[in-house]
């Protein structure tokens, strides 16, 4: 069974997608990144992108992590926005109730996005 099934599907990604969010337009460390961002937008793009890279059906189709970051980085996206970012995830799927060991096999798949992110 996939991380997509374990923590329970579409609804469950989209549940999470939309605190995550939440969090993040409240998260004093991160929430100018977003202050451009037509959100929606990003919205539905994450919940593609969590979709497949939880093991879900593949429909995400916007730019690769690195180049769909870039311009971020150009502006000094680091490592203490990524980690704000994931103590964010965690705390959205503590919310949901996810098992600490599937929260912990979501923060590995995000952690491994750390690299194209940051364009390291």
């Amino acid at each position: 069974m996939s991380l997509y099934e374990e923590i329970g599907g579409e609804a469950a990604v989209n549940a999470a997608v939309d605190i995550f969010y939440r969090k993040v337009l409240r998260d004093p460390r991160i929430s100018s990144w977003f202050d451009t961002v037509d959100m929606d937008g990003q919205i539905a793009k994450q919940k593609a992108f969590l979709t497949m890279a939880f093991g879900g059906p593949a429909h995400y189709s916007g730019k690769d992590l690195r180049a769909g970051h870039a311009h971020m980085v150009a502006r000094g996206l680091n490592a203490e926005h990524f980690d704000a970012v994931m103590e964010n995830l965690g705390a959205t799927l503590k919310e949901l109730n996810v098992p600490d060991h599937l929260i912990a096999q979501a923060a590995a798949v995000a952690q491994s996005t750390r690299q194209d992110v940051l364009g390291l």
